[in-house]
């Protein structure tokens, strides 16, 4: 009988440790007292010892899991700040693209500018000396009467590039 109660109060002991885990180093320090008079039965302090490795055992694995929660959690934090740090380098770099391409086009708009206002014959002999696509490009912008005149001023062979080149669709130039 009295074995069975010291089991039974083992036991009972034990399921009170796993519902509350703060109630644990209060059972193991209360065991030796709860021992008390079963010292003479082999099963139970065999038991009793059992659970309380078992216990120390369940101790050390939820100490290692919350080690390992706080590295996972200042993974999380290191990811997150890496994370911000490449949406802004990625936010610059479309940033200059994009003030590239203002740059560029501001760039064309002088010069479309420019060649609006020069004779048909002498923008032909500079168009002509231009890469084709080059050429075709601002070709395409300007005045469609300045236009007119430009091409009309290029040799033929250069007047086709140029105009089979502004027709093209931009896949075919690249």
């Amino acid at each position: 009988m009295t074995a069975a109660l010291a089991l039974g109060t083992v036991a009972a002991l034990q399921a009170a440790q796993l519902a509350d885990p703060g109630s644990r180093m209060l059972a193991f320090a209360a065991t030796p007292a709860l021992m008390e008079g079963c010292g003479d039965v082999p099963e139970a302090v065999a038991l009793a010892e059992t659970l309380r490795l078992r216990g120390i055992a369940v101790d050390r694995g939820i100490e290692a899991l919350d080690q390992r929660e706080a590295e996972i959690a200042a993974a999380e934090e290191r990811l997150t700040a890496r994370l911000t740090e490449l949406r802004a380098a990625k936010q610059a770099l479309d940033d200059t693209r994009t003030a590239r391409a203002t740059g560029a086009d501001e760039g064309i708009a002088r010069l479309i500018a420019v060649y609006d206002v020069m004779k048909p014959a002498e923008a032909a002999e500079v168009l002509g000396a231009l890469p084709p696509d080059f050429g075709a490009e601002i070709l395409a912008r300007v005045q469609p009467e300045v236009g007119a005149r430009i091409i009309a001023a290029l040799e033929p062979s250069q007047a086709a590039i140029l105009t089979a080149r502004m027709g093209a669709p931009r896949s075919m130039k690249d």
